[in-house]
């Protein structure tokens, strides 16, 4: 859905925000933490500090503020006092954020201690493929532009992508039309317009893209156990490119 002027400034509002939560977990030591307890320091931080909405909660029955995937967890992750973070997880932290009617979405996986060098490459090449998808964003490009930059960057690292998930339009609802798949064609799919705000959000696997829900219904895991790692902004498509909702300090592209 095309958002009016005013809508996007409300949706910037809320990015600018959500970027304020990553950039509090970036000083917070999560060895030993919980993944409730960082549930947890969201939501006091998100409802008491920025005097917002932890959006995730509630939504289609979940009950926490954030998915927590950690190593072979895709993504969905559920908080939990059992599950610790332990000194070479690498860990998706993925928390949405609603201020005056619009919701901003984004993610980012956490590299802990002391990580092994193929875990390390895997957390890079996610993040770069990430940025690839979103520097194709523009008027009249396509969605298939997009999803072909990812894939083409992850296979060319030796990764999959995973194909069951997806990014999605946002705005007033956290999912709206349209889906966008991080694989595809260039040259195909919907036709970029400004004012357009949807989130890109490829999740990048070790080994088989193949994936499968655990019993709990909601943590989805890869099939072959191999590591999995997923970034993600919320992005508009401006008169000339692009613009990052959920731009964090210190990230550039």
């Amino acid at each position: 859905m095309v958002k009016t002027p005013d809508e996007l400034a409300l949706m910037r509002g809320s990015g600018r925000l959500l970027a304020q939560v990553f950039e509090m977990l970036d000083r917070v030591a999560l060895e030993g933490m919980s993944t409730l307890a960082v549930n947890d320091l969201v939501e006091r931080f998100i409802t008491q500090d920025l005097a917002a909405r932890p959006a995730s909660k509630g939504q289609y029955g979940f009950a926490y503020v954030l998915n927590s995937s950690i190593n072979q967890v895709v993504c969905h992750g559920v908080p939990s006092a059992e599950d610790v973070i332990r000194d070479g997880d690498i860990v998706n932290l993925d928390i949405t954020l609603e201020k005056n009617g619009f919701i901003a979405d984004s993610s980012k996986t956490y590299m802990v201690g002391t990580v092994s060098p193929g875990a390390r490459r895997l957390v890079r090449v996610a993040q770069e493929a990430m940025w690839r998808g979103i520097r194709q964003v523009r008027p009249g490009a396509r969605l298939g532009d997009v999803g072909a930059a990812i894939e083409k960057h992850a296979k060319a690292s030796g990764y999959s992508v995973v194909r069951d998930y997806c990014g999605h339009g946002i705005g007033r609802e956290m999912h709206e039309a349209p889906d966008v798949l991080h694989f595809g064609r260039p040259g195909t799919g919907d036709v970029l317009r400004e004012g357009m705000t949807f989130t890109i959000e490829p999740m990048i696997n070790q080994g088989t893209r193949k994936c499968s829900t655990a019993d709990d219904g909601w943590t989805v895991v890869t099939d072959d156990g191999k590591l999995s790692a997923q970034f993600e902004h919320t992005v508009a498509v401006t008169r000339t490119g692009v613009e990052v909702l959920t731009l964090r300090a210190g990230e550039t592209f």
